[in-house]
């Protein structure tokens, strides 16, 4: 089973080996502003490294360094390999600065701040769990960036940010920006930062148990797995692994139900910036007959339950691990677009 910050305050309110062809036709002249921004954000990130810094932070852009991203801290047994990029723990104030914005120009408002509550809630964990000869790290200081590629208006790249709880894996091909696959996770599921109650995957939680109870009797009995999930199944080392969809098709839903699972998948959909977001829901949406919702675990909110949506563009799971509502790891995926593999040919 995979294991599963207070960030420093002015972070916490601030906000390839193989070569590649683009897979579409040509772009137009104007390229959005959202990657006219994220590739200006990355310039000026490059421009605060040492030469030294910048051979680690950029990295080839290829099938093997684009999936090394991992739910697990630094350190844990098992990882297996090392990060690409350069912790923050590694960079000057100045340069987390600009790593994180690099991060927050790539992503929505909404978006960034979750990952950040991810973050902190790994600082929270690290300040709070005993001392121990456990050699796995956590917290602020241990969340890497990298780019893979060279940022660029036109051409594929890529953007990297992740530690314990947090893989960003965000593909950028001209105006196509995708963010699967990824992974959000948290534990603590709640904490307190600056008097307030942080719960950085609270409305996926709220939103999931609001949308089994909304289901009749018979919809809920058939959206119910008959076995228990311990972790994901489509967490890191599963690229383009497929299983056969279960559960209650939204075929079945009442219009108002489809709704709640829309509104559902949009929490990992809206870490994107607005436009491709937008796009990406509208894409959702039309395949939303063929989309299955399936359940494991009590329907009463607060407890440790599984669920899964699977459809033929999206493929999302939230699994409390070893049985704790405290520890959750979810991942989301594009079976058809991962790594924008509809945008790129190796």
């Amino acid at each position: 089973m995979k294991n599963v910050v207070y960030v420093v305050i002015v972070f916490a309110l601030s906000l390839a080996g193989l070569a590649h062809t683009v897979v579409s036709v040509q772009r137009s002249a104007a390229t959005p502003d959202v990657t006219l921004k994220a590739v200006t954000a990355a310039k000026t990130f490059l421009a605060t490294l040492d030469s030294r810094q910048h051979a680690t932070v950029v990295v080839p852009l290829s099938k093997d360094t684009r999936s090394r991203w991992s739910n697990l801290p630094n350190g844990a047994v098992g990882i297996g390999f090392q990060r690409n990029g350069l912790k923050l723990g590694d960079l000057t104030p100045a340069q987390q600065k600009a790593a994180l914005e690099l991060v927050g120009a790539s992503l929505s408002p909404i978006g960034y701040r979750k990952v950040m509550n991810i973050v902190n809630a790994d600082e929270e964990f690290a300040r709070s769990r005993p001392r121990d000869s456990n050699p796995a790290r956590f917290g602020r200081n241990e969340y890497f960036i990298a780019i893979l590629g060279t940022p660029s208006p036109t051409q594929p790249w890529m953007i990297q940010f992740g530690g314990h709880h947090l893989a960003i894996n965000l593909t950028v091909v001209g105006k196509e920006n995708v963010l699967t696959p990824s992974h959000t996770g948290t534990q603590p599921a709640s904490y307190s930062l600056n008097g307030q109650t942080i719960r950085p995957l609270g409305k996926e939680n709220d939103k999931a148990f609001a949308l089994i109870n909304a289901l009749d009797e018979s919809r809920r009995k058939e959206a119910m797995l008959n076995y228990q999930v311990p972790d994901g199944v489509f967490g890191p080392g599963h690229d383009g692994e497929i299983i056969q969809p279960e559960g209650v098709p939204a075929s079945k839903f009442t219009p108002n139900q489809q709704a709640m699972l829309l509104d559902l998948i949009n929490e990992w959909v809206s870490i994107l910036n607005d436009a491709a977001a937008s796009a990406k829901m509208a894409e959702i949406k039309s395949h939303l007959a063929d989309t299955y919702f399936a359940w494991s675990g009590q329907t009463t909110n607060g407890s440790a339950a599984y669920f899964r949506i699977q459809g033929p563009t999206v493929e999302v799971e939230y699994a409390p691990i070893g049985g704790s509502a405290d520890h959750i790891h979810t991942f989301y995926r594009d079976p058809t677009n991962d790594y924008a593999a509809k945008f790129i040919k190796p």
